[in-house]
């Protein structure tokens, strides 16, 4: 009988929508479905968010977060643990900030039809791109 081997970083990379997991200042956890986008030769996983929220709050107190993967058969599921930078939000559509954002939308989604745009918008919103470098992973398909 043939061992089946599963290789979590597989359904890292082939999963957009993730469930984060941050931190509580009371150290419940704070749980988020994100759209990820995975960089596999860096190990990274890369999260858009906004700065008022709560998970960009919590990473900011505390910067460690895990993030969850499930499969569509909904028996396979993955799950990555690291530490996390956060960059942003910035205040300039030609700042470091947002070119941090266009590369994060480059690896997800290929190439925007105004980056012109994108950029204002990622200004206006208070965009900040968290950077988990993933330290642990870890997953199972259990059929």
């Amino acid at each position: 009988m043939a061992e089946n081997i599963f290789d979590p970083r597989d359904l890292i990379a082939a999963t957009k929508i993730g469930i984060l997991a941050t931190l509580k200042s009371s150290g419940l956890p704070q749980l988020s479905p994100v759209t990820a986008v995975y960089d596999r030769d860096a190990d990274i996983i890369y999260v858009s968010m906004t700065d008022d929220r709560a998970k960009t709050k919590n990473l900011r107190r505390d910067p460690r977060a895990a993030i969850e993967f499930t499969g569509p058969d909904g028996y396979t599921w993955a799950t990555a643990e690291g530490a996390v930078e956060l960059i942003g939000p910035g205040t300039d559509p030609d700042g470091p900030e947002a070119d941090a954002l266009v590369d994060y939308y480059r690896r997800g989604a290929g190439e925007h039809p105004d980056w012109a745009e994108y950029r204002q918008v990622m200004v206006d919103d208070r965009r900040v791109l968290m950077v988990l470098r993933v330290g642990h992973v870890y997953g199972a398909k259990l059929r």
